[in-house]
């Protein structure tokens, strides 16, 4: 049994000094968060394990998430950050894939001024390597985003994709069908997969269950039980609300899915796609 795995959580500690985009004005967040700020919430909410995902573009980060991933079992995985463009990336993306914990790499693509980076051809090595060395791509896209991943991922067909947060769909603007069409293209290969998280803070802090449920429904839809994954954007979720909050409304969503289907969403596919049992 893979338990209830959160796919999508970060640690972070303000003193390393590279998280540019973590700044004073945003309050409950400018402060370290570590395993033992994690880990009472895992217990309160039966989550047995995580996936932690970078928050800073740097090696040094992802290195020091590996090694936290060392010492606490409970991070089951670790996906972390190259430089994509550089021209030694695809040594670089073998140095890193030789950490047991390394489970797959995201650029940090929706703070990038280019829209077209994802298809940039001086990329496509370290695209070919990130196969080759049998990692997830996690896509931290947003919606305008969704049709360069679509070619993306036609260049690259072997590339296993995770779409992080539905792509962050403007649910605070109520924008909704521009996005409901190019997410179904994403999900229409059959093979990418989505992590539901993520939502709660596109919808703001008056989110609630049924404000988001459209989207929730749609992203089911379209990539089914068996290529949607939990997780939580913790402590980025702490802004709209409570670890408990969204693990109570991810329950609700998934409860008339037969149990196993419920046991793919909350942890089956975390286990499959990030490859957390090898």
């Amino acid at each position: 049994m893979a338990g209830i795995v959160d796919a999508h959580q970060h640690f972070w500690r303000l003193a390393r000094g590279d998280y540019g985009w973590l700044t004073r004005d945003l309050g409950p967040l400018y402060r370290d968060f570590m395993p033992a700020d994690l880990l009472p919430l895992m217990r309160a909410t039966g989550v047995d394990g995580t996936v932690l995902v970078q928050a800073a573009p740097t090696e040094a980060e992802t290195r020091f998430l590996l090694d936290l991933a060392d010492r606490h079992p409970f991070v089951r995985g670790v996906v972390g950050w190259t430089e994509f463009a550089a021209p030694d990336a695809p040594e670089r993306i073998a140095a890193l894939a030789a950490h047991p914990r390394l489970v797959g790499l995201r650029p940090m693509v929706q703070d990038l001024g280019d829209d077209d980076w994802l298809l940039r051809d001086d990329l496509a090595p370290a695209f070919r390597a990130v196969v080759a060395h049998d990692l997830a791509f996690d896509a931290l896209v947003l919606p305008r985003h969704l049709p360069r991943l679509a070619a993306l991922r036609d260049r690259h067909p072997d590339l296993r994709i995770v779409v992080d947060h539905g792509a962050k769909p403007a649910i605070r603007d109520r924008l909704y069908d521009a996005w409901a069409a190019d997410i179904a293209a994403i999900a229409a290969d059959g093979r990418s997969v989505c992590k539901l998280s993520g939502l709660a803070t596109e919808a703001g802090p008056d989110w609630t269950p049924e404000r988001l449920r459209p989207y929730v429904e749609h992203l089911l839809e379209c990539f089914g039980p068996r290529r949607l994954i939990f997780g939580s954007d913790w402590p980025v979720l702490t802004l709209v609300g409570s670890y408990d909050d969204w693990v109570s409304a991810v329950h609700g969503y998934l409860a008339p899915l037969p149990a196993d289907d419920r046991a793919a969403v909350l942890g089956g596919n975390a286990v499959r796609v990030y490859r957390l049992d090898r």
